[in-house]
Protein backbone atom coordinates (compact mmCIF):
# COMPACT_ATOMS: atom_id res chain seq x y z
CA UNK A 1 0.00 0.00 0.00
CA UNK A 2 2.75 2.43 0.90
CA UNK A 3 4.69 1.67 -2.28
CA UNK A 4 1.57 2.54 -4.31
CA UNK A 5 1.47 6.00 -2.73
CA UNK A 6 5.17 6.50 -3.39
CA UNK A 7 4.68 5.36 -6.99
CA UNK A 8 1.74 7.76 -7.42
CA UNK A 9 3.63 10.74 -6.00
CA UNK A 10 6.73 9.92 -8.05
CA UNK A 11 4.73 9.52 -11.26
CA UNK A 12 2.87 12.78 -10.74
CA UNK A 13 6.12 14.62 -9.92
CA UNK A 14 7.78 13.25 -13.05
CA UNK A 15 4.83 14.28 -15.22
CA UNK A 16 4.87 17.76 -13.64
CA UNK A 17 8.55 18.04 -14.58
CA UNK A 18 7.73 16.96 -18.14
CA UNK A 19 4.94 19.56 -18.29
CA UNK A 20 7.34 22.30 -17.20
CA UNK A 21 9.89 21.19 -19.79
CA UNK A 22 7.29 21.08 -22.58
CA UNK A 23 5.72 24.39 -21.58
CA UNK A 24 8.83 26.45 -20.96
CA UNK A 25 11.33 25.03 -23.44
CA UNK A 26 9.62 22.98 -26.15
CA UNK A 27 6.68 25.15 -27.17
CA UNK A 28 6.47 27.26 -30.29
CA UNK A 29 5.44 30.75 -29.32
CA UNK A 30 4.39 33.50 -31.68
CA UNK A 31 2.67 36.76 -30.85
CA UNK A 32 -0.64 35.16 -31.83
CA UNK A 33 -0.43 31.59 -30.59
CA UNK A 34 1.66 29.33 -28.39
CA UNK A 35 1.61 25.79 -29.71
CA UNK A 36 2.83 23.11 -27.42
CA UNK A 37 2.07 19.77 -25.90
CA UNK A 38 2.35 20.69 -22.23
CA UNK A 39 -1.24 19.57 -21.67
CA UNK A 40 -0.35 15.92 -22.39
CA UNK A 41 1.40 15.11 -19.07
CA UNK A 42 -1.61 16.57 -17.25
CA UNK A 43 -3.97 14.51 -19.38
CA UNK A 44 -1.96 11.44 -18.39
CA UNK A 45 -2.24 12.35 -14.70
CA UNK A 46 -5.99 12.82 -15.23
CA UNK A 47 -6.41 9.45 -16.93
CA UNK A 48 -4.52 7.62 -14.23
CA UNK A 49 -5.31 9.49 -11.00
CA UNK A 50 -8.40 11.61 -11.57
CA UNK A 51 -9.49 15.24 -11.34
CA UNK A 52 -7.93 16.39 -8.07
CA UNK A 53 -4.49 15.02 -8.86
CA UNK A 54 -4.60 16.52 -12.36
CA UNK A 55 -5.79 19.91 -11.09
CA UNK A 56 -3.20 20.06 -8.34
CA UNK A 57 -0.50 18.82 -10.71
CA UNK A 58 -1.28 21.42 -13.36
CA UNK A 59 -1.42 24.23 -10.79
CA UNK A 60 1.87 23.08 -9.26
CA UNK A 61 3.50 22.85 -12.69
CA UNK A 62 2.36 26.36 -13.59
CA UNK A 63 3.57 27.83 -10.31
CA UNK A 64 6.92 26.02 -10.30
CA UNK A 65 7.49 26.84 -13.98
CA UNK A 66 6.64 30.51 -13.42
CA UNK A 67 8.99 30.76 -10.44
CA UNK A 68 11.93 28.83 -11.91
CA UNK A 69 11.63 29.88 -15.56
CA UNK A 70 9.60 33.10 -15.72
CA UNK A 71 8.26 34.30 -19.04
CA UNK A 72 6.68 37.35 -17.45
CA UNK A 73 5.37 38.36 -14.07
CA UNK A 74 3.65 35.61 -12.09
CA UNK A 75 -0.13 35.99 -12.10
CA UNK A 76 -2.28 33.62 -9.99
CA UNK A 77 -5.17 33.76 -12.44
CA UNK A 78 -3.25 31.57 -14.88
CA UNK A 79 -2.58 29.06 -12.10
CA UNK A 80 -6.30 29.01 -11.29
CA UNK A 81 -7.08 28.33 -14.94
CA UNK A 82 -4.53 25.50 -14.94
CA UNK A 83 -6.16 24.02 -11.83
CA UNK A 84 -9.60 24.15 -13.48
CA UNK A 85 -8.23 22.64 -16.70
CA UNK A 86 -6.72 19.76 -14.73
CA UNK A 87 -10.04 19.21 -12.96
CA UNK A 88 -11.83 19.20 -16.34
CA UNK A 89 -9.31 16.75 -17.80
CA UNK A 90 -9.78 14.47 -14.82
CA UNK A 91 -13.58 14.62 -14.84
CA UNK A 92 -13.68 13.72 -18.52
CA UNK A 93 -10.64 11.46 -19.02
CA UNK A 94 -10.64 9.43 -15.80
CA UNK A 95 -12.72 6.53 -17.07
CA UNK A 96 -10.93 3.35 -15.98
CA UNK A 97 -11.35 0.55 -18.49
CA UNK A 98 -13.36 2.59 -20.99
CA UNK A 99 -12.30 4.05 -24.29
CA UNK A 100 -13.21 7.67 -24.68
CA UNK A 101 -14.07 8.30 -28.34
CA UNK A 102 -16.03 11.55 -28.52
CA UNK A 103 -14.99 12.42 -24.97
CA UNK A 104 -11.63 13.60 -26.36
CA UNK A 105 -13.47 16.31 -28.29
CA UNK A 106 -15.46 17.28 -25.19
CA UNK A 107 -12.28 17.41 -23.13
CA UNK A 108 -10.41 19.62 -25.57
CA UNK A 109 -13.44 21.86 -26.12
CA UNK A 110 -14.03 22.32 -22.39
CA UNK A 111 -10.44 23.24 -21.67
CA UNK A 112 -9.53 25.22 -24.77
CA UNK A 113 -12.84 26.94 -25.58
CA UNK A 114 -14.31 27.51 -22.16
CA UNK A 115 -11.43 27.79 -19.74
CA UNK A 116 -8.46 29.01 -21.75
CA UNK A 117 -10.31 31.27 -24.18
CA UNK A 118 -12.57 32.88 -21.57
CA UNK A 119 -10.36 33.02 -18.49
CA UNK A 120 -6.88 33.34 -19.99
CA UNK A 121 -8.12 36.17 -22.21
CA UNK A 122 -9.47 37.87 -19.09
CA UNK A 123 -6.11 37.47 -17.33
CA UNK A 124 -4.23 38.84 -20.34
CA UNK A 125 -6.64 41.80 -20.50
CA UNK A 126 -6.04 42.54 -16.82
CA UNK A 127 -2.26 42.27 -17.17
CA UNK A 128 -1.90 44.27 -20.37
CA UNK A 129 -4.68 46.80 -19.83
CA UNK A 130 -6.07 46.04 -23.29
CA UNK A 131 -9.74 45.48 -23.89
CA UNK A 132 -11.10 41.95 -23.63
CA UNK A 133 -12.82 42.18 -27.02
CA UNK A 134 -9.65 43.53 -28.65
CA UNK A 135 -7.74 40.43 -27.50
CA UNK A 136 -10.32 37.93 -28.72
CA UNK A 137 -9.28 37.62 -32.40
CA UNK A 138 -5.75 36.50 -31.51
CA UNK A 139 -7.06 34.24 -28.74
CA UNK A 140 -9.64 32.67 -31.08
CA UNK A 141 -6.85 31.93 -33.55
CA UNK A 142 -5.03 30.10 -30.76
CA UNK A 143 -8.16 28.09 -29.99
CA UNK A 144 -8.65 27.14 -33.64
CA UNK A 145 -5.09 25.86 -33.79
CA UNK A 146 -4.99 24.10 -30.41
CA UNK A 147 -8.41 22.42 -30.47
CA UNK A 148 -7.57 19.84 -33.17
CA UNK A 149 -4.04 19.46 -31.75
CA UNK A 150 -5.46 18.56 -28.33
CA UNK A 151 -8.16 16.24 -29.72
CA UNK A 152 -5.67 14.25 -31.79
CA UNK A 153 -2.93 14.22 -29.15
CA UNK A 154 -5.21 13.18 -26.32
CA UNK A 155 -6.67 10.47 -28.55
CA UNK A 156 -3.25 9.04 -29.35
CA UNK A 157 -2.06 9.18 -25.74
CA UNK A 158 -5.34 7.73 -24.46
CA UNK A 159 -5.16 4.73 -26.80
CA UNK A 160 -1.57 4.03 -25.80
CA UNK A 161 -2.34 4.61 -22.13
CA UNK A 162 -5.13 2.04 -22.02
CA UNK A 163 -3.10 -0.42 -24.10
CA UNK A 164 -0.24 -0.21 -21.59
CA UNK A 165 -2.66 -0.34 -18.65
CA UNK A 166 -4.36 -3.48 -19.99
CA UNK A 167 -0.93 -5.08 -20.53
CA UNK A 168 0.03 -4.28 -16.93
CA UNK A 169 -3.17 -5.83 -15.64
CA UNK A 170 -2.87 -8.99 -17.70
CA UNK A 171 -0.51 -11.75 -16.61
CA UNK A 172 0.93 -12.07 -20.13
CA UNK A 173 2.23 -8.54 -20.63
CA UNK A 174 2.66 -7.07 -24.12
Amino acid sequence: MRSEKVRKITTIALLIAVEILLSRFLSIATPIVKIGFSFLPIAMIAMRYGPLAAGAGYAAADFIGAVLFPIGAYFPGFTATCFLCGIAYGMILHRPGKTLGWMQILCAAATVLLLQLVFDTLWVAILTGKGYIALLPARITKVLVMLPVQVLSIGLVQRRFYLVKSCEESAKGC
